[in-house]
């Protein structure tokens, strides 16, 4: 009897840092699901420009905590995924010149092959989240490779657009498969990628945002209802900061709750009496937090990001049952009238009033968290394998 053949290892190149990112993002739950069967390395995210000036804060706090994670290098950090390794390269984030580049590539492969080795795995699918791990793919020998377009990274605020752009292009020619979250932003490139391209939704962890699945934590049972609520980083270029400040004024009656980090300056926001700044929260955390908001927000800026994303806490607010306000962007108005989507501020603010006005119905409750029941990680994973092949 020939022994049971080992399903084929993933490679996967993260747009996040395990160690300090939020976990919701799309490649770690992905690369979770597939590791309860085979081997998976997850490598920590390569930056997208070179420390420095200008754009983006809090500078010796992003160095200190990408030191502390590079520590690491390699753990498997979660005992019932004893498949699932994370790798910390050592990198160097000059981006700008392309012989830095080149060393820097040759680098971080080096770690990686040598992580491979420790672990087991030879010929792995690839996927690529973060487009400047290009550099270190090209080259490396793979069964497939897949590029997760899960953002169009080159419209970050924080980003070299012309450099990332050029990485991106590479990846979406390159790769045997594309993965979008995005109709919008798959049709648009679709002369580049043609059948490659393939839409793989978002999924959601249905166990853990569940209605029921905590009592609320102390720091927002206190707080009075109703609760407007947004859960999530509060990155002014991505999250209309001004917007919230306008539902804070206007409506009083009503509590801001607010859950996440904060990498833009928010004094204006948290110095009104009726907005509640809870801070970053462990994933883990974050449904106990949902699950005590009346009303749950989207307050995205209309910009190239939002146009082509496909925000996960919109599912995760859909699993906790919650009824959701959103301004208007493609993938906003996928539910049809489970979410209020609004055209510009005034109509976003008279959304909120309306819902808060609105009788609770515990049938609202159940067919929202019904319309992301067939969502699950496990499910999505699968189909990513299916795809590439990969037994």
């Amino acid at each position: 009897m020939n022994a049971k053949t080992e399903p084929a290892p993933f490679v996967c190149f993260g747009g996040v840092d395990w160690w300090y990112h939020s976990r919701a993002h799309s490649d770690v739950q992905l690369m979770l699901a597939l590791a309860t069967e085979r081997k998976v390395l997850f490598v920590n995210s390569i930056g997208m420009r070179m420390p420095g000036g200008g754009k983006g804060s809090g500078l010796p706090g992003k160095i200190l905590r990408k030191a502390r994670s590079t520590l690491r290098f390699l753990k498997r950090p979660r005992r019932d995924r004893p498949n699932f390794a994370v790798l910390s390269p050592i990198l160097l984030p000059f981006y700008g010149s392309p012989m830095m580049r080149r060393i820097n590539a040759a680098l971080i492969r080096m770690q990686v092959r040598l992580a491979m080795r420790a672990l087991g795995i030879e010929n792995p699918h690839m996927v690529v989240t973060v487009p400047t791990a290009w550099d270190v793919v090209a080259p490396m020998q793979r069964r497939s490779l897949t590029y997760n377009r899960s953002d169009k990274h080159s419209a970050f605020a924080e980003a070299d657009r012309l450099l990332i752009e050029g990485f991106e292009r590479q990846l979406l020619q390159r790769s045997d498969h594309v993965l979008y979250v995005s109709d919008a932003l798959r049709d648009a490139e679709r002369t580049i990628t043609g059948e490659r391209g393939t839409l793989l939704d978002h999924g959601v962890d249905l166990d853990l945002f569940s209605p029921q699945s905590a009592s609320a934590p102390q720091d927002i049972a206190t707080i009075p209802h109703p609760r407007i609520g947004f859960f999530g980083g509060l990155r002014g270029h991505l999250v209309d900061l001004p917007l919230l400040e306008r539902v804070a004024r206007e409506i009083p009656e009503a509590q801001l709750v607010l859950i996440g980090a904060a990498p833009s300056n928010i004094d204006a926001l948290v110095g009104l009496p009726n907005v509640h700044w809870l801070g970053p929260r462990d994933h883990d955390e974050i449904p106990s937090y949902g699950a005590g908001f009346d009303v749950a927000l989207m307050p995205y800026h209309a910009n190239e990001w939002i146009e082509a994303c496909n925000p996960i806490k919109l599912k995760e607010y859909l699993a906790l049952g919650l009824p959701i306000v959103s301004t208007d962007f493609p993938a906003a108005h996928r539910y049809g009238e489970m979410i209020r989507v609004a055209s510009d501020p005034d109509a976003f603010l008279e959304a909120i009033r309306d819902v808060i006005a609105m009788p609770l119905r515990p049938d609202d409750q159940h067919e929202r968290r019904a319309a992301v029941a067939q969502s699950s990680w496990s499910h999505q994973a699968n189909r990513l394998a299916a795809l590439v092949g990969a037994r």
